[in-house]
């Protein structure tokens, strides 16, 4: 299940926390980013212990910038990132956002 995030606070622990977690950055009108999200839900249905944030641009730019400039990431949509120790471990944008691509990446990340 994806939480969405209500400000840089919520932002920040779940980029700081302690465990893995995944943020998405979505817009609510691209086909591109409804196909990402789709993904992501897939994954996370497969992975019910995994912890998932998320922004809807459209809805809250002003975190969605500052989640870019927290993370040193240009801003795209979609986008999403797998966090770990306050720092981005795996980042991938538009088409690139599939179940598989998560699956390997956490893989790697143990």
């Amino acid at each position: 299940m994806i939480t969405i995030l209500d400000g840089q606070d919520h932002a920040e622990r779940l980029i700081a926390g302690p465990a893995p977690a995944w943020l998405l950055k979505h817009s609510a009108t691209c086909p591109v980013s409804s196909a990402a999200y789709d993904e992501v839900e897939a994954y996370l249905a497969a992975h019910p212990d995994e912890v998932a944030g998320m922004v809807v641009v459209q809805q809250d730019r002003p975190l969605s910038n500052w989640i870019a400039q927290r993370l040193g990431r240009v801003h795209q949509s979609p986008q999403l990132f797998l966090l770990a120790q306050g720092r981005v471990a795996w980042s991938a944008s538009h088409w690139s956002i599939t179940a598989a691509a998560m699956v390997a990446e956490r893989a790697h990340l143990g």
